[in-house]
C-alpha cells in the first residue's frame, strides 16, 4: 500500500512548478507593461545652437550639431545617443531660407526635428575706381573715365549696373545689389588743362591751283599744349571741285566734348589752264577727222594718207583693242590723236561728270600707252550739240566749261560726210565732203575710219582738195575748233 502511494505524491509536485513559473513570468510582463505605459518613453532631440540660424551670404555655414535620446516619466533619459540622418543642404551663395531635417528611427517609428537656416545679404557691393598713371585731362575730352569695377558677394559682377553722376569737380558712382544694398563712392576730378589746341595747315593757307581732275589737300596737324596729337579729331568741311575754276573754302574744325571749337580755314582758288588762242589759217584748209577707230580699215587709211603726205586727226575709242597699235602708228606718222570715248555709251558717259571723266581718262591712258604722251584734244561723243544727254539736264554745259578749264580743247565739225547713217555709198560721201568744203575756207570734216565705204572715199577727197587749192592739216590746240551750239 505504501509502496503504491509514493509515486502519486511525486507526480503532484512536478505539475505545480511550471504553473508557478508561468504565473511569475506573466506577472513580470504585466509589471513591465504597466511600467512602460506609465513611463511613456519617447525620443527627445537636443539642437546645439539656435533652432533658427542667420548666415551672411558668402560666409561658410557649419551645422552646430544635434543629438537624440529616449526619455520617460519613470526612468528618465537614456544616456545612449540614437543614430541620426540629416536631410537638406544650405547654399550660402544664394539668399534664401533652408531647412535641415534630422531623423531617427526608434521602436519601429520615425522621429524628426528641424533647423531653419536663413541666408541673408546685408553687405553692400564694392566699387573700385581704376587710375591711369600720369593721366592728365585735356581740352578735347575734359576728364575721360579711367575705369571702375563693381562686385557683390552674392550678385557677382555689377560693373554694368553702376550709375555715374558727373558733377562740377567730381563723379559719383552708385550701384545697388539685388538685396537692396547700395554702395556709393566718389572720384575727385583732377585739374583740367583747358588751353585749346592749335591746327597747323600744311602748305599755303591760300592755294592757287590749275584746274585738273584731282585736288590733293596738303594736309594739317593738330596738337594741344600737352603735346597730344589731335590730328585724327579734326573734321574737314567744304569741297574743292578741281575741274571747275572758282573760289573754294576748306574749314578744319576740332570740337571738344563740351562743344568748344577750334577752326582753321584754307582758301583754294582753281584757275583755268591756259590754252592758245585759235589761229585761223591764211589759206584754204581742210582738217580731215576720223571718229570711232582704230579698226580694221585704219591701217589702209594710214597708207593712203602717207602716200599723199596728208596729216589728219583721229578721235579714238577703246572698242577694238587688237587695233590699238594703229594709234601709235598714226602718232608716229605725224597725225594728231584725240580722245573720243572709251565706251561711246551715251547713257553711261553722260550720267554724271565723274562718269564722263572716268571714261575720258581711261582713253587717255590707252593713248599714253601707245604714244608716250597724253593729248589735250577731244571730241564729245555725239558732238557738243548732242541732245542724247538731255536725260541729265545741263551736263553738256558743265562739261564744256570743265574741260576747257582743265586745258582741253574740244572739236566739233562743220562738214559732215554723211557716213554716220545718212549714206553708205562712197561716191555720195565724196560729194558730201566736196559740197561741204566748198562752203568754207576752213573745213573740219567728220568721217569714221571703222567704215570701209567712208575710208574708200578719202583718196578721191584728197585729190579733189589738192586740185582745188586746199591744204590738209591735223588739228592742234590753236586750230579752228568748229564749235557747235551747246543744246544741254
Amino acid at each position: 500500500m505504501e509502496a503504491n502511494e509514493q509515486p502519486k505524491k511525486e507526480k503532484k509536485r512536478g505539475g505545480k512548478l511550471p504553473v508557478i513559473l508561468a504565473v511569475v513570468l506573466a506577472w513580470v510582463v504585466l509589471m513591465a507593461s504597466m511600467a512602460a505605459i506609465l513611463d511613456a518613453r519617447y525620443v527627445r532631440f537636443y539642437l546645439y545652437g539656435d533652432e533658427t540660424v542667420t548666415v551672411e551670404c558668402g560666409d561658410a555655414f557649419v551645422d552646430p550639431g544635434v543629438y537624440a535620446v529616449t526619455a520617460g516619466r519613470l526612468f528618465g533619459e537614456s544616456e545612449r545617443h540614437l543614430p541620426l540622418s540629416t536631410l537638406g543642404e544650405v547654399d550660402t551663395s544664394r539668399v534664401g531660407s533652408y531647412v535641415l531635417r534630422y531623423t531617427t528611427r526608434w521602436a519601429f517609428s520615425d522621429y524628426s526635428t528641424e533647423r531653419t537656416v536663413n541666408v541673408v545679404d546685408t553687405t553692400p557691393p564694392v566699387i573700385e575706381l581704376k587710375t591711369v598713371e600720369g593721366y592728365e585731362p585735356t581740352w578735347l575730352t575734359g576728364y575721360a573715365e579711367e575705369g571702375y569695377t563693381a562686385y557683390d558677394i552674392c550678385d557677382g559682377d555689377l560693373t554694368g549696373h553702376v550709375q555715374r553722376t558727373a558733377e562740377a569737380d567730381r563723379i559719383v558712382y552708385t550701384v545697388t545689389d539685388a538685396a537692396g544694398n547700395t554702395a556709393t563712392v566718389e572720384r575727385v576730378l583732377p585739374k583740367i588743362n583747358y588751353q585749346p589746341p592749335v591746327i597747323n595747315l600744311n602748305g599755303d593757307q591760300h592755294m592757287i591751283v590749275y584746274a585738273s581732275l584731282n585736288f590733293t589737300d596738303p594736309g594739317f596737324e593738330a596738337h594741344d599744349l600737352l603735346g597730344n596729337d589731335l590730328t585724327d579729331h579734326v573734321v574737314c568741311e567744304g569741297e574743292v571741285v578741281p575741274y571747275a575754276a572758282g573760289e573754294y573754302q576748306l574749314t578744319y574744325t576740332i570740337t571738344s566734348d563740351f562743344g568748344d571749337t577750334v577752326t582753321a580755314v584754307r582758301e583754294v582758288t582753281v584757275v583755268p589752264v591756259e590754252i592758245p588762242d585759235t589761229i585761223m589759217p591764211g589759206e584754204k584748209t581742210i582738217y580731215l577727222t576720223f571718229d570711232d577707230g582704230p579698226g580694221p580699215y585704219t591701217a589702209g587709211l594710214l597708207d593712203v594718207l602717207k602716200a599723199y603726205n596728208v596729216k589728219a586727226t583721229f578721235f579714238v575709242t577703246a572698242a577694238n583693242e587688237k587695233y590699238f597699235d594703229q594709234i601709235g602708228r598714226a602718232f608716229r606718222e605725224g597725225h594728231s590723236i584725240g580722245v573720243h570715248s572709251a565706251t561711246h555709251n551715251y547713257n553711261k558717259i553722260y550720267a554724271s561728270e565723274d562718269a564722263f571723266f572716268e571714261d575720258f581718262f581711261t582713253m587717255e591712258d590707252i593713248i599714253y600707252d601707245q604714244t608716250g604722251s597724253y593729248t589735250q584734244l577731244f571730241r564729245f561723243p555725239g558732238g557738243s550739240s548732242n541732245t542724247v544727254s538731255r536725260f541729265n539736264p545741263g551736263i553738256m554745259s558743265r562739261l564744256t566749261k570743265a574741260m576747257a578749264d582743265m586745258g582741253y580743247q574740244y572739236y566739233d565739225w562743220n562738214v559732215s560726210s554723211g557716213d554716220a547713217g545718212e549714206t553708205n555709198k562712197t561716191n555720195q560721201i565724196i560729194e558730201n565732203v566736196k559740197d561741204g568744203c566748198s562752203n568754207f575756207k576752213t573745213s573740219v570734216v567728220l568721217q569714221h575710219d571703222i567704215k570701209d565705204y567712208s575710208v574708200a572715199a578719202v583718196e578721191e577727197i584728197i585729190r579733189w582738195g589738192m586740185a582745188n587749192g586746199y591744204t590738209f592739216r591735223p588739228l592742234q590746240l590753236d586750230s579752228y575748233a568748229a564749235h557747235h551750239g551747246v543744246n544741254n
